[in-house]
Formats: structure tokens, sequence, C-alpha cells
């Protein structure tokens, strides 16, 4: 999803002419199945027809990112698709930079990442253990064969792996009851329930019929006093998953107020464009990224025991230009 207000420009003009201009690489055809499926809307309610829109209402655009990219992506190179962050004789653990997705399929071009990894290390049978979104860069964990494979899985299964990631927010965040987790670190945890939709998801207070519980801990990196659009501060926080449902922090913090930097679904078009990038020009991804992975005590029938206590962690690649 990606969402815009409508300019001077675009004001008076019908939702669909209105969202071709703001994103030229969608087509008429695509943005009326939208309308039909009711995947557009403004100022938050969902309309089934080409209605005329006003200068200052939010348009909400429910596609896939994959297809505001086909045309703004460019391939990384492949040198830069990954650096390895730790490896073992049966894993390897990898810093996927941004912008590249873990697997191939519909919408996401050529490159990614287990293919050229199986490329360099000339094996076949490598794969992944997880996955994590294209446009979030970190920590990915690949096993060097079936067995390894298999064994990998059962981490994640069995809650044997703690996950945190890094982000900038606008805002900085005081909401949840502080906790001691299981490196001693303090946060604060925050709960709240989600509601799938097609591509993206919502966040409620309350939980509605079929929403998912949610919970996520967090704490306070860093704070940029006043960098933000009207003064805001920009927090850099570290979030830990205690549940990992799709989309989760991403949501959930944007649901608390305080979205992530870069974020064209949840986040903020007027702070996402108010922010640049490193080089100068727009912020082209989200700034989350898979930091750290704390394994548990982990059995001894597991062919991974001898990681059992096990931190690996990488500092986030933030590409933007806080103003000073």
């Amino acid at each position: 999803m990606k969402s815009f207000i409508v300019n001077k420009d675009q004001d008076g003009k019908h939702v669909v002419r209105a969202a071709i201009m703001e994103f030229p690489m969608l087509t008429a055809g695509q943005l009326q199945k939208a309308l039909k499926h009711k995947d557009i809307r403004v100022d938050g309610k969902k309309v089934s027809s080409d209605v005329q829109v006003s200068c200052g209402q939010e348009i909400e655009v429910w596609l896939p990112d994959s297809v505001f990219e086909k045309t703004e992506k460019k391939d990384l190179p492949v040198k830069d698709a990954y650096k390895v962050v730790a490896e073992t004789d049966d894993l390897l653990l990898v810093n996927k930079s941004q912008g590249i997705p873990v697997h191939g399929g519909k919408g996401v071009g050529e490159v990614n990442l287990i293919d050229i990894v199986r490329k360099d290390t000339r094996n076949r049978d490598m794969d992944l253990c997880h996955r994590i979104d294209m446009n979030t860069g970190g920590i990915v964990m690949m096993a060097k064969n079936k067995a390894a494979l298999e064994d990998a899985i059962k981490l994640f299964k069995e809650d044997l792996l703690i996950k945190r990631y890094r982000c900038l927010v606008l805002g900085v965040p005081s909401e949840g009851q502080n906790v001691i987790c299981e490196d001693d670190a303090i946060m604060k945890e925050v709960s709240a329930f989600l509601e799938k939709s097609g591509n993206g998801v919502y966040i409620h207070d309350i939980e509605q019929k079929g929403d998912l519980p949610i919970t996520s801990r967090y704490r306070i990196i860093n704070v940029y006093k006043g960098v933000g659009p009207d003064g805001a501060d920009v927090a850099d926080i570290e979030v830990e998953l205690v549940t990992g449902r799709m989309h989760q922090i991403r949501a959930q913090f944007a649901h608390m107020g305080y979205p992530i930097i870069g974020d064209g679904n949840y986040g903020r078009n007027k702070v996402n464009t108010y922010f640049k990038s490193l080089q100068g020009g727009k912020v082209r991804y989200q700034q989350l990224f898979a930091t750290t992975l704390i394994l548990r005590k982990i059995p001894k029938d597991n062919r991974h025991h001898a990681l059992s206590g096990r931190k690996f962690s990488i500092e986030p690649r933030y590409d933007v230009k806080i103003r000073g």
C-alpha cells in the first residue's frame, strides 16, 4: 500500500487519474480493478467507484509494493546484495541489503538473495530458514543442507530464537510496561490485535472477530531532537518481537503514532518526503533492519545445539540525512 495527499494539480480529478499522476507506474486498468475490490480508500473510507477528489484528501492505494516498484526499483549489484555475518558447518548468516527479495517471485525481478548465495557458495542445497521483507535489511539465516534446514526451522517453530530489529520512527514512544528480557535488557512491552486485510494489516486496540494478538517490546537507543517536520523528534529504537505477525512492527508502531521513516505502506507521505537520503534523493526504503538473533537453549538432539546462548548482531545501515 502507498498513500498520498491530493495536491492542487490533482484537485477536482477523479481518484484513478489522481493516483496515476502520483504513481505513473500504475495503469488505469490496475486502479479500476482495485476500485472493484475496494482496495482504494479516500480519507480512510473504501470506495468502489471513480469518485472525484479534493485538495487535502488522503488517498490510500492498497496494491502490493512490487506493483509500485516495477519501474522505480533498480536491481542492486550482485556484489552489494549481502555480507556474511557468521558461518558454521551447517548454517550461513548474512546481512541482506535493502531492496532485494530473499527469493524469486512474481513482480520482484530476477535478482534475489538465495539465488545469489547459491551461486556464490556453489551450493544448490542452500535454503532460507526464514524470510524478511524485500525492503527490510538485516540478518537472514540460511541452511546448507536439508537436515540443517529441518533443525533450523524447529528453532523458529519452538520459539528458540529471539529476533530484534532497529528502526527510525517519528516521535519518541513511551507506552507500555517495563519488562526484563531474557538477556536482562529492560524494554517496554506493548500489545494489540492485528487484522489481515489483503496485502496489508490493520491494528486494533480492542479485539475484533478474526484478529490475531500481537506483542512487541522496545527500548529507545537514541533521540534526535527537533529534526522532523514541524520540529518533531525522531527516535532510533530497538524492537523485540514476542509474536511475529505480518508487518507487525511497521503497522503496530504506526498505529501507536510513531511511523517508521520511509515506510510507504503504514507511514505518512508528508514525513517520508520531508527526509532525504544520505545521497540527497528521496528515502527509498523503510528504515527498518533485522539486527539481532539470540539463540535460547537448544536441545541436544538438534544439530545446532552448539549455538545455544549465542548472539549475532549487526548495525543498521540507515539511509536518512538527519537535519540539524
